[in-house]
């Protein structure tokens, strides 16, 4: 980890551009000045991991970026690959063909993104290793996708986003969800059951559309939605699909929970193994790239930032949106004209309410997945 008197090195630039040079000619700039370039690739399998975007969405980092990546490991000798694993809910990234599929209609092949793609988890996301977790209290071992752990080298490219559980999803989310197996992402959710508002509850059946395993069921007669506590595997997608705020966890202490335990499984995945992190924030939807659609963004763009240090990239990453104005006609600024608001001086708390993202930065802080305490170190 590259430190400055105890605080992690993030590397910044912002998204302008001389006449002569791109952006995808920036970001490598970037990724030299940070120091990827040094780490030893050299005839190693290099993971980079990062997400393709639900069918319908557009807010997702396109294939140019990923390709600036691979660029920059073949340059270095390495093999790379990108990579995501299976999910846990209805969609077109449920398992490995629907996938691929998805990825390339979205752009991502070997020749956009200047490498293979593989699913990390295999064809139906049962493919996983049993990680340990150093330091671990929610997680003992993590189940990651075979395909990650097998990379001799580990790099995360992620698009800064909100979200509608995690408050925001940086670094740690890519990792610690998206590489765990779909037994992974259950294992991260299980640790609470939502439950519903029947006043509040219109009845749209908008979230029964979000639920994989027919935790839900509708009473026809009332006109009403219910939890069914047995399929139920709290994985909290019916939350960010309702917009009447009809349905909330049932254990207070579940979105925490789940914040812990995806800082655990990030640290599973990085742990003992050279790693580099990258996090681009523009079209900072409030919403993540799983839906099959996604809202304007809610503020300005920002840059491109690289670290050694996870965590310190999405403190880093999460400061800089909050000094940053609403941008009108939003969610965001839908929110805060609301009778009812409350400001919570926060960005991502202010859209999304039922979010809470402070206790993933300080429990992986406490694990010893990096520091908060960060340097910006501009790049021009």
């Amino acid at each position: 980890m590259n430190e400055i008197q105890g605080k992690s090195k993030v590397y910044f630039t912002d998204f302008r551009c001389r006449p002569d040079e791109g952006r995808t000619d920036k970001l490598k700039r970037l990724l030299k000045a940070a120091g990827m370039d040094k780490i030893d690739m050299d005839g190693k399998f290099v993971a980079i991991k990062m997400h393709f975007g639900e069918l319908g969405n557009l807010s997702f980092l396109r294939p140019n970026y990923a390709k600036a990546v691979a660029d920059m490991v073949k340059q270095c000798g390495g093999k790379p690959f990108l990579t995501d694993c299976n999910t846990l809910y209805p969609g077109s990234r449920k398992n490995a063909i629907e996938h691929l599929y998805c990825a390339w209609e979205n752009g991502f092949t070997p020749l956009s993104a200047g490498c293979p793609i593989i699913i990390g988890d295999g064809l139906k996301g049962t493919d996983d290793v049993a990680v340990p977790v150093p330091g671990g209290e929610y997680v003992k071992e993590a189940k990651i996708g075979r395909a990650v752990m097998d990379a001799d080298v580990f790099i995360s490219l992620t698009h800064f986003k909100g979200h509608e559980m995690a408050g925001f999803g940086g670094a740690i989310k890519n990792i610690g969800m998206g590489c765990g197996s779909r037994a992974g992402k259950k294992d991260q959710h299980c640790n609470g059951k939502p439950k519903i508002d029947r006043d509040a509850c219109r009845g749209c059946r908008r979230c029964m559309r979000e639920c994989a395993n027919g935790g839900l069921v509708f009473d026809e007669e009332l006109k009403k939605m219910s939890i069914d506590n047995v399929k139920c595997v709290g994985c909290g997608r019916c939350i960010g699909a309702c917009n009447f705020d009809a349905i909330h966890f049932n254990n207070d202490a579940a979105v925490k929970e789940l914040n812990c335990r995806m800082a655990e499984y990030t640290k599973a995945v990085v742990d003992g193994r050279p790693n580099f992190h990258v996090s681009l924030v523009c079209d900072v939807s409030p919403t993540c790239d799983c839906h099959s659609g996604n809202d304007a963004a809610i503020i300005p763009d920002v840059g491109m930032y690289a670290s050694f240090d996870p965590l310190a990239l999405d403190q880093a990453c999460v400061d800089a949106c909050l000094r940053q104005a609403p941008l009108p006609h939003t969610q965001l600024t839908d929110e805060m004209a609301r009778p009812d608001f409350c400001d919570h001086h926060d960005h991502f708390d202010n859209v999304n309410p039922n979010a809470e993202y402070k206790t993933c930065l300080a429990h992986a802080e406490k694990i010893g997945l990096g520091t908060r305490a960060y340097e910006i170190v501009n790049v021009r």
